[in-house]
């Protein structure tokens, strides 16, 4: 028996309907990593079903958006996400530290 093909992936249903947090709608299609870092920190601390903490609800979430867009990211689109984890771990006092050699 053959499935019926659902025309909305998982991952896209995930991102729109997580129980762990109530995103903003269009959130990752925004072209500034502070206001996406503020956004995700703000639902990431109103979220009462997490697992973790607020810092790794939040970077769970954007983690699993762009992991999920893969090769179909826009180069440009991908710097200003990665550039929102930086900003989410200055916001939550998480920033990265030098690393000895």
């Amino acid at each position: 028996m053959k499935r019926k093909h659902n025309k909305q992936k998982w991952s896209q249903y995930v991102t729109g309907h997580s129980f762990a947090l109530s995103l903003e709608p269009g959130v990752f299609t925004w072209n500034d990593p502070k206001k996406i870092a503020k956004s995700l920190k703000r639902s990431a601390e109103e979220s009462v079903v997490k697992k973790g903490t607020s810092f790794q609800s939040a970077m769970s979430m954007l983690n699993f958006y762009i992991n999920r867009a893969g090769r179909k990211l826009k180069p440009e689109r991908k710097r200003i996400l990665e550039r929102a984890k930086d900003e989410l771990r200055k916001i939550f006092g998480r920033e990265k530290r030098a690393t000895r050699l």
